[in-house]
């Protein structure tokens, strides 16, 4: 077997893994319309290999049903019409069983075309979609946690498998000498394409935190009045404050005085010295604006991600999505992953505990809007 052919497999059995502590009523539910269902998950990496690659390279394939395309087409408006974001959740057919077969399904043809077919064109699509399955797999596992916290009694999806219970292995303050920086992808290996145009910027001399903000950290800003205080917020953060009537991080509540967090392993009363997690740009930034310092940018981090820990939070940075010098997009569908949403939206570096294992880079360019917070999101202050 193909090394190739070895990580697909992999990657495949991984997603399946990660909802064997499903029950079937778990598959379905949406109840926001940033997140989506574990169904819909499961099916659309599926899609993207039907779609991009067995349509294209298996002669005279068969799709596997003549409903899934518009049913499991995320974003790509090079391919067709589809369903609607926010009713993902409302779709119980095709039913979950059907939905394993269809993977099982492109997982055979896949296996066929690989072991046929080596050109250079067609592994190249199957490594973007082994990464995209891998991007979906971080989604499934955040996107779940967020439909069982609506659950007031708090559900376990598993013993043990707690994503935000780690501590910082090191503190201090690590300086950054002025000068002109190499930023952007570098080398061989996979990469995404907003990865790409590597170029110099110059930075003045900067320190960056060696350690992650704590809840101990983040509960003396919400103490002195941080959630009340405008001073601290970015307008359109205050505004979302305000509107949201958000007084602390997303899953954390009060139970007789003390805070407790909803975790995967159901509820946990909030560990003073645990890496802080599921934070907005807006709350990382006034925390860094009430602390007296301020959010790296992304070059500034990447200049310095050699000598950091990172891995465990994706952290915010205070760099607008853009694209690099020289940056193009692609034609066709895959031309549609990335360029298209650089607007509004902030740069995330690092990982996360849900990240895929080899799924990291030091140059990888994640990108939210700034009031999401349903990922693994932390705060790694600058000055």
């Amino acid at each position: 077997m193909s090394e190739l052919l070895q990580l697909y497999k992999n990657t495949r059995s991984h997603s399946v893994a990660l909802c064997e502590p499903l029950e079937i009523e778990d598959y379905i539910p949406q109840p926001v319309d940033f997140a989506s269902p574990p169904k819909w998950h499961l099916s659309h990496s599926t899609w993207f290999f039907e779609e991009m690659i067995l349509k294209k390279f298996f002669k005279n394939y068969k799709i596997f049903h003549p409903h899934f395309s518009f049913l499991f087409n995320s974003y790509y408006q090079t391919v067709g019409e589809r369903a609607i974001r926010t009713e993902r959740g409302t779709m119980t057919r095709p039913t979950v069983a059907e939905v394993y077969k269809y993977r099982q399904y492109v997982d055979a043809h896949i296996e066929k075309l690989l072991q046929e077919n080596n050109a250079p064109e067609l592994q190249e699509l199957i490594i973007l979609g082994i990464n995209h399955e891998q991007q979906h797999q971080e989604l499934l596992i955040t996107d779940l946690k967020h439909t069982l916290s609506y659950n007031p009694i708090h559900p376990v999806y598993k013993e043990g498998f707690n994503l935000t219970a780690q501590k910082n292995e090191v503190e201090g303050w690590l300086k950054i000498p002025e000068g002109i920086y190499e930023i952007g992808f570098e080398g061989e290996g996979f990469h995404f394409d907003n990865e790409e145009g590597r170029h110099k910027v110059f930075l003045h001399e900067f320190e960056i935190s060696k350690s992650l903000v704590t809840n101990a950290d983040f509960l003396e800003f919400m103490e002195a009045g941080g959630y009340e205080n405008f001073k601290y917020w970015l307008d359109e953060g205050w505004n979302w404050v305000n509107e949201n009537q958000i007084n602390s991080p997303l899953y954390w509540e009060e139970i007789e005085g003390k805070w407790c967090s909803y975790t995967l392993e159901g509820l946990k009363l909030i560990e003073p010295d645990h890496i802080l997690t599921h934070i907005s740009f807006y709350e990382a930034q006034a925390f860094a604006t009430w602390k007296g310092l301020r959010l790296p940018t992304e070059f500034e981090w990447e200049a310095a991600a050699d000598q950091l820990k990172w891995g465990k939070r994706w952290e915010w940075t205070y760099s607008a999505y853009l694209p690099y010098p020289k940056f193009k997009i692609a034609e066709g569908a895959v031309g549609e992953y990335n360029g298209k949403f650089m607007v509004s939206q902030m740069v995330l570096r690092g990982a996360s505990t849900a990240t895929p294992k080899g799924h990291e880079r030091k140059t990888y360019r994640n990108f939210f809007q700034p009031k999401y917070r349903w990922q693994l999101t932390g705060i790694r202050l600058a000055k």
